[in-house]
């Protein structure tokens, strides 16, 4: 094998740290194929969307950095993964295909159509597990049985522990001849017409140096106080490195170890670990879901929700998708959401409860929109959370809990300072009246420059009507199922 290259496929493990088949096929003593493919037929209506499709070209930038500075270029193709990797095979008289195992079901099904492909041919196809803290095959109940609930899952896996990092290769030995690649200019990643992307460059780095930078400015500055102020939009609280693991550019694995210590030695910062463990371990717990419940993406995960009597109401849609409802809070997220490509889990609960909840539409429809909008969209943890606000997921919320936007408001944005920033209409308004403005005097209102209807609108829904509606609609199903 030493003579003839080795095939390291990547995918959402952008990065040459904790890559265990990048690690293995240098250690072969192998030449080295780094290659990335596009292979928008076989994600089908998972094709990325377009916020993520900004992130993925500059994280391919800082990945083919990575292994140039190793010693093997990234190669880049468009097609079918199985006819890439025959065309190499051919060109280049390949030994074997290694990769990150996926666990979406398109990418365990084009995983499967490699290994088929060549598994008569003298091409050895491996796997390994670098995307996850552990593979889901390898975590069940004491019974055997698959995890529905969090808890228990976050307590055995916390028992059990994450599988060890590993390091970087310290050399990669490229092929003898250069291997054609597509250039990533040509793949139009980015926005042109118009480009809406903007607000994204100054508050992002993609890419595993701009990772790893925020995940030590995070243990520095944030992780002291995470517990208590993760919930608060108006503050810098969270980590921001979903999309970086995402797109795989930072290892949970590794993360997990080193806040694990800090968990276990440091008392100023035990509290705030904990939490941020248990976040990663629901990350975990969605992609568990995903692997063993395919269907998770489309179709409720409780099977009464399929009888759940959604409405259709493309205005009100709309109102939402623009951050136009009349709700500060919600339009908020919803235009922080378009501006800069993320949205603070708070604000995501409370937007996803009220497009289910108070506009009773479906949760595939904000999932679709999330998909296109989001930098770290991220197919398990956007269905799972989905669902989870709806009340039809797994260990999902209970159907009576419904967040009233207003009350949220107040408790996590107190001063209203994340609503005037996104919502810049409202900035001149007091802390008292930005919450619910429809409620505050005319004379507040005149003189903060607001006329409710013309520049900012009415609230679309009455929440209290709407809480009941939906309440109601819950028990209608519960009567069918009983």
């Amino acid at each position: 094998m030493a003579d003839r290259p080795i095939v390291v496929l990547f995918h959402r493990d952008l990065r040459t740290e904790d890559n265990p088949a990048l690690l293995s096929a240098s250690e072969t003593g192998a030449p080295v194929i780094p290659l990335y493919i596009e292979d928008n037929e076989a994600a089908g209506d998972w094709v990325i969307g377009g916020a993520s499709r900004w992130w993925l070209h500059h994280s391919l930038v800082a990945l083919q950095k990575s292994l140039e500075a190793l010693g093997s270029p990234l190669v880049l193709r468009a097609g079918t993964s199985v006819d890439v990797l025959k065309d190499l095979a051919s060109s280049h008289d390949i030994a074997a295909i290694y990769m990150s195992r996926g666990y979406e079901p398109w990418v365990r099904s084009r995983e499967e159509k490699v290994h088929e492909a060549f598994a008569s041919n003298g091409v050895e196809v491996k796997r390994f597990q670098a995307r996850l803290l552990l593979d889901p095959d390898h975590i069940r109940t004491k019974t055997g049985a698959i995890y529905k609930v969090y808890t228990p899952f976050w307590r055995a896996l916390s028992a059990k522990g994450a599988r060890p990092p590993v390091a970087a290769p310290e050399h990669l030995k490229a092929p003898d001849t250069a291997i054609e690649s597509d250039r990533l200019e040509n793949w139009n990643l980015l926005p042109t017409k118009p480009d809406w992307s903007g607000g994204f460059t100054p508050l992002w780095q993609p890419g595993s140096p701009g990772a790893a930078q925020r995940f030590e400015t995070f243990l520095d500055d944030h992780l002291h106080n995470y517990d208590e102020l993760r919930n608060r939009p108006d503050l810098p609280g969270t980590s921001r490195l979903s999309p970086h693991f995402q797109f795989g550019e930072i290892s949970p694995a590794a993360c997990f170890e080193t806040v694990s210590r800090i968990h276990a030695d440091d008392k100023k910062r035990a509290t705030g670990a904990e939490t941020f463990l248990k976040e990663l371990v629901w990350r975990e717990f969605s992609y568990h879901l995903l692997y063993h419940f395919p269907h998770l993406p489309v179709a409720p995960f409780k099977e009464q929700f399929n009888d759940f009597p959604w409405r259709e109401d493309e205005g009100s849609l709309k109102a939402w998708q623009r951050g136009q409802t009349g709700y500060p809070i919600v339009d908020a997220g919803m235009r922080e959401l378009y501006a800069t490509g993320w949205m603070h889990n708070r604000v995501r609960m409370i937007v996803g409860s009220f497009l289910t909840k108070n506009l009773l539409l479906p949760w595939q429809l904000g999932e679709a929109w999330f998909w296109d909008c989001l930098v770290d969209a991220d197919l398990a943890s956007n269905s799972a959370s989905w669902q989870w606000v709806s009340g039809s997921g797994a260990d999902a919320a209970p159907y009576f809990r419904i967040f009233n936007p207003v009350s949220q408001s107040e408790r996590y944005d107190p001063d209203g300072d994340y609503i005037r920033r996104w919502v810049p209409e409202l900035a001149a308004l007091s802390k008292k009246d930005i919450h619910a403005p429809w409620e505050a005097p005319q004379l507040a209102l005149r003189q903060a420059g607001v006329e409710l209807g013309v520049g900012y609108p009415q609230p679309i829904v009455d929440h209290k009507k709407t809480r009941q509606r939906a309440l109601d609609a819950y028990e209608e199903i519960k009567l069918k199922a009983s």
